[in-house]
């Protein structure tokens, strides 16, 4: 028996597929996988992903804490609430984790994934023991994430005034407090939506009005064919501490200059890596993670995520490679399958993005 979260009855009782991850029971679909793909696409869907870990920094030395401790610049947001996407490395830039920061302030606000939740917090809680700064996790906190082009509309449609006024005024990729409630224009699926941290006892209830607003349960199993349309990494399949975000895809979030955060130092080194990039195949078969890239005959990698595309009705994948050609293809079950190289993401609300590429 694994965690469970504040709604696993709710999950229960709607017929959900229950499975274990990273020792959590949760919902990986409520029937059927495809249908709550599309229902996010088109529509509004909710998740329940109360299983990752809420953290808090508070302190006088929040801000240069992580300026050590993250790859990305905290340092260069200047909305209240904003949020920053980053990575904390080891000493050699391999990626310990991939989190979400949002420029609160005292409190600044964290959010970890809960499979390296342990590992996540010991390392936060080593490198503050050189800062004013405490790390307190809030495990008496649910997140809900409700996504799809009319999920802010329905969401704003069962809330209070004061909490309706706040989500009008967000611009994407921010948050704020409102009543106890921290509500942010992020997501995880390449939808316009929120993710929304609530006291726990106060889950069930604002779950049972988004279904009655029409929002449909989405289990895991669609959240992750959503996100590797949205060209997102998860972490221990695209990424982990054998690789920098350089070789991730994740250059987008790494500020060197002027900086001395953990990892900074090698990856000043990295000159020549690999490169994570994407595939699309329009043939039979469904690409699938280890399966082997090869460019010109000649192997070049991996696949680290792969799956059927719901919306684009190919297979798709991310891989780790070290060179690209107009020439790829992936050894399918002992054959060649031909792919596109293109460049991630994928899918963005709803329609195709991706361009194709050749040589990196």
């Amino acid at each position: 028996m694994g965690k469970k979260t504040p709604l696993f009855e709710k999950h229960e009782s709607l017929g959900a597929k229950i499975v274990d991850f990273g020792g959590w029971d949760m919902p990986i679909h409520y029937g059927s996988q495809i249908e709550e793909h599309h229902a996010v696409r088109r529509d509004a869907g909710v998740f329940d992903v109360s299983h990752m870990t809420v953290v808090e920094l508070h302190g006088a030395d929040a801000l240069p804490y992580l300026g050590r401790l993250l790859a990305n610049d905290i340092g260069r947001v200047k909305n209240p609430g904003q949020a920053m996407y980053s990575a904390m490395l080891n000493e050699t830039g391999g990626v310990l984790d991939d989190l979400i920061v949002y420029a609160t302030g005292d409190p600044y606000l964290v959010v970890v994934n809960c499979a390296t939740r342990e590992k996540d917090l010991a390392w936060m809680r080593r490198v503050a023991e050189a800062y004013r700064c405490e790390v307190v996790e809030r495990p008496e906190f649910a997140i809900l994430a409700i996504q799809g082009p009319e999920a802010i509309g329905k969401v704003k449609s069962i809330l209070g005034t004061e909490q309706a006024a706040l989500i009008e005024g967000l611009k994407a990729f921010q948050g704020g407090w409102c009543d106890g409630w921290f509500i942010a224009r992020t997501g995880y699926t390449g939808e316009k939506g929120l993710e929304i941290i609530l006291p726990e006892d106060q889950a069930e209830s604002f779950w049972d009005s988004l279904l009655e607003a029409g929002v449909r349960p989405i289990g895991l199993g669609a959240r992750d064919t959503l996100r590797l349309e949205a060209g997102m990494n998860l972490y221990g399949n695209d990424m982990d501490e054998s690789v920098t975000p350089l070789e991730s895809n994740m250059e987008s979030t790494v500020f060197l200059e002027g900086r001395d955060f953990i990892g900074a130092d090698a990856l000043r080194k990295q000159t020549n890596h690999d490169e994570l990039v994407g595939l699309v195949m329009a043939g039979k078969g469904i690409l699938r993670a280890h399966y082997p890239v090869f460019s010109e005959g000649t192997p070049v990698g991996e696949i680290t995520s792969g799956a059927f595309s719901p919306t684009l009705e190919k297979s798709i994948a991310l891989a780790r490679v070290s060179a690209t050609s107009s020439n790829m293809t992936v050894e399918i079950r002992g054959k060649m399958q031909a792919v596109e190289c293109v460049t991630p993401p994928f899918v963005r609300n709803g329609k195709q993005v991706y361009k194709q590429v050749y040589n990196l």
